[in-house]
């Protein structure tokens, strides 16, 4: 799949663990590891948004494209 999820990039950036996050963006630690290991196959834009808001990022910094791929 050409979409690339950065989002342990952005956990690692912030220091925050993964319990910590599912519990201020209210997602069960195990969707969110599912998420984060790019074996999502969709993303709802309120989950986006919460993950964004809670570590001060935009989309294009937890999303990528890459067709190459």
């Amino acid at each position: 799949m050409p979409i690339i999820v950065n989002l342990d990039v952005m956990m690692a950036k912030r220091k925050i663990s993964l319990n910590d996050l599912s519990e201020k963006v209210e997602i069960t630690p195990a969707n969110l590891s599912i998420l984060k290991t790019g074996k999502a196959k969709a993303i709802r834009f309120s989950t986006l948004e919460a993950l964004c808001d809670e570590l001060q990022c935009q989309p294009g910094d937890i999303l990528e494209f890459n067709k190459n791929l």
